[in-house]
C-alpha cells in the first residue's frame, strides 16, 4: 500500500558493505559484491537500500573517518562502480541512501593535514584550542588530543576522527557542496551520522552532574554541552534547501541519539530533515507495556510535526536483537515476532542485513580478530560492535559461507561461526517457515495491506498481549509478549503468523500474528 511520499511507508534495508558480499577475494565486502547481489534484496521485498560508508578511509572506525566524500575507497570499488550499483538499483526499482559523516573527518583527511602543517585556515574549521576540558570521548579516554605545536583538537570519537567547526562557514558550504555532488550523480537520499552532535556549546562547558548515568553516552540529555544543542537546527535547515533544489522526493534521515520526543521531533520540521530513527523503539526490553509506550510515544512525538514514525530492531551499532531478546530457541521466537509487530506499525522500517536470516550476536571473536575502536580504546572493556557486523552467510556448509568467490585469497575479515550453516539465504530459501520465509512473506503483505495511515489499539484481554488495528487496511496485528498461549479475536481470517496457531486456535505465547478483518 503506497503514498505518496514513498519514504514514508518503505522499508529500507541496510547495507554494511563491508560484511555484504566480497567479490574480488580479499575477505571484506565491496559495491561489486552489493550490485551482484540487489536481485536478493528484490525479490525480498524491500523498498530502498542504505549503504554504510564506503567513501576513502583510513578504515580506523570502519569507514565512517572519511577522508574524501566524493569518492570510494580501492576496498570497495571505485566510482564507476558506485554509478553502477545507483543505476541497477534504480532498474530493479529499489532506492538507494548513502552515508554522511558530517560531525567529523578522518585525521587524514586534507583539510587536518593541512590544519596541522600550520595552515590557519584549515585549523579553524576544526576545534582546536589551547587548553582541553574534561570532554570524553564516546570510544573511551579523552575526546581531546595535543598535537605538536601544543594546541589540542577535540574529537567526540577516535583520535584520528577530529571533529568539524560547524560555525565556520566553509564547513557549511562544502557538505552542501558534497550533497549536491552525490544528488546529482542519482542518490535518493542520506542517512547523517550524529546528526545531534554537529554544534557544541561555544564556552565548552563540562558536562553538568545531574546528567543519567545509566543513560548511554551518545544520548542527549537536558544541559549537555555537545549533544542537541539547538544551533545544530540552521545545519539541518540548509540541507533541506539543497535536498529540495532536486525531483524525485529525496529523503534525509537522522542518527539523533535523542529520547525526548518534544526535541526529537524539532529535527522534523517542514523545513528540516525528513525522518528520524526511532531508538525508542530499538532499545525497549521484550515486554507488552514497555513495546506500547515506545509506539505511543513516537506516534505522539511525530504527529505535531506531520512526520512518519521510523522503526528499527537491529544496526550495525547494536547488539542484534535475536540476541537482545534471549539468544538462543527463545531469542529466536521474539524475533520472529518482533518483525511481525514492527512491519505492521505505520510509517518506515530499517532492516538491518542479516536480520532476515535470524542471525544472531556472534559474542566469542577472538580478541585479536576484533577491530572496533570502542574495543581497542577501552583495552577491551567494552567489548565494541564487531559482533554484529559479522559477514553475512549466502550459501554452504562452511566459511566464508558465498560471502567470497571460491578460492578466495582472504577469509572473511570477520570470522564467521560454523553454526551459521543452517542459516545461510541458499538454506533458508527452501525451508518453509525460516526466518527469511516469514520474512518475505511479511513484506509482501505489508506491501498489499500495510505502510503509512493509523494505528487503533484493541482490548488484548491480557496484559502481555499487544492488540491493534491499522488503518487503511483493517489488518488487526495480535503480539503475544508471554510464555502462555492467548486469544486472538473471534472472526478474523489469519493472514501470517510467527508460529503455528494451537489447535484450539490460540496464538502461542512469544508469537504474533496479522489477522484480515
Amino acid at each position: 500500500m503506497t503514498t505518496g511520499q514513498w519514504w514514508r511507508d518503505a522499508v529500507i534495508y541496510q547495507v554494511y558493505p563491508r560484511s555484504f558480499a566480497d567479490s574480488d577475494g580479499d575477505g571484506v565486502g565491496d559495491l561489486p559484491g552489493v550490485l551482484s547481489r540487489l536481485p536478493y534484496l528484490k525479490d525480498l521485498g524491500v523498498d530502498a537500500i542504505w549503504l554504510n560508508p564506503f567513501y576513502p578511509s583510513p578504515q580506523a572506525d570502519a569507514g565512517y573517518d572519511v577522508a574524501d566524500h566524493r569518492d570510494v575507497d580501492p576496498l570497495f570499488g571505485t566510482l564507476a562502480d558506485a554509478d553502477a550499483l545507483l543505476a541497477r538499483a534504480h532498474e530493479l526499482g529499489l532506492r538507494v541512501v548513502v552515508d554522511l559523516v558530517p560531525n567529523h573527518t578522518s585525521s587524514a583527511h586534507p583539510w587536518f593535514r593541512a590544519a596541522l602543517a600550520g595552515d590557519k585556515a584549515a585549523r579553524a574549521r576544526y576545534l582546536f584550542r589551547d587548553q582541553p576540558n574534561g570532554w570524553q570521548s564516546v570510544f573511551g579516554g579523552s575526546a581531546w588530543t595535543q598535537v605538536a605545536d601544543g594546541q589540542w583538537y577535540l574529537h567526540l570519537f577516535d583520535a584520528e576522527q577530529p571533529d568539524l567547526d560547524w560555525t565556520n562557514p566553509e564547513v557549511v558550504a562544502e557538505f552542501e557542496s558534497i550533497l549536491r555532488f552525490w544528488l546529482d550523480r542519482g542518490v535518493d537520499g542520506f542517512r547523517i551520522d550524529v546528526a545531534h552532535g554537529l554544534r557544541k556549546d561555544p564556552a565548552l562547558r563540562e558536562l553538568p552532574d545531574d546528567l543519567d548515568p545509566e543513560l548511554p553516552v551518545h544520548v542527549a540529555q537536558p544541559g549537555h554541552p555537545f549533544w542537541d544543542q539547538d544551533e545544530v537546527h540552521e545545519i539541518w535547515r540548509g540541507w533541506r534547501r539543497v535536498v529540495d533544489e532536486y525531483a524525485g522526493d529525496r529523503v534525509t534521515v537522522a542518527e539523533a541519539w535523542v529520547y525526548d520526543f518534544d526535541r526529537l521531533r524539532l529535527y522534523l520540521r517542514p523545513d528540516e530533515l525528513h525522518t528520524a530513527f526511532n531508538f525508542a523503539f530499538l532499545v525497549a526490553p521484550w515486554d507488552a507495556a514497555a513495546f506500547r509506550k515506545a509506539i505511543d510515544d513516537t506516534l505522539a512525538g511525530l504527529s505535531a510535526v506531520g512526520a512518519p514514525a521510523t522503526w528499527v530492531l537491529s544496526n550495525h551499532d547494536v547488539v542484534r536483537h535475536a540476541s537482545r531478546y534471549g539468544g538462543g530457541a527463545v531469542g529466536r521466537r521474539r524475533a520472529r515476532a518482533a518483525a511481525l509487530l514492527m512491519l505492521a506499525l505505520p510509517g518506515g522500517a530499517y532492516l538491518y542485513q542479516g536480520e532476515e536470516l535470524g542471525l544472531e550476536e556472534v559474542f566469542d571473536i577472538p580478541d585479536e580478530k576484533r577491530q572496533d575502536p570502542n574495543f581497542l580504546r577501552t583495552g577491551g572493556a567494552e567489548r565494541g560492535r564487531d559482533g554484529c557486523r559479522v559477514p553475512i552467510p549466502w550459501s554452504g556448509q562452511s566459511p566464508p559461507f558465498g560471502f567470497s568467490p571460491p578460492g578466495a585469497a582472504q577469509p572473511p575479515w570477520l570470522p564467521q561461526p560454523a553454526s551459521w550453516a543452517n542459516r545461510t539465504v541458499e538454506a533458508e530459501q527452501h525451508e518453509p517457515g525460516s526466518m527469511l520465509w516469514l520474512y518475505r512473506a511479511a513484506l509482501a503483505l505489508r506491501r498489499e495491506h500495510l505502510g503509512d495511515g493509523g494505528l487503533e489499539w484493541l482490548d488484548g484481554g491480557d496484559p502481555a498481549v499487544l492488540c491493534f488495528r491499522r488503518t487503511p487496511g483493517n489488518v488487526v496485528c495480535v503480539v503475544n509478549t508471554g510464555p502462555d498461549p492467548a486469544a486472538v479475536p473471534d472472526g478474523l481470517t489469519r493472514l501470517l503468523s510467527s508460529a503455528p496457531l494451537t489447535p484450539e486456535g490460540r496464538l502461542p505465547g512469544e508469537a504474533a500474528a496479522w489477522f484480515q478483518e
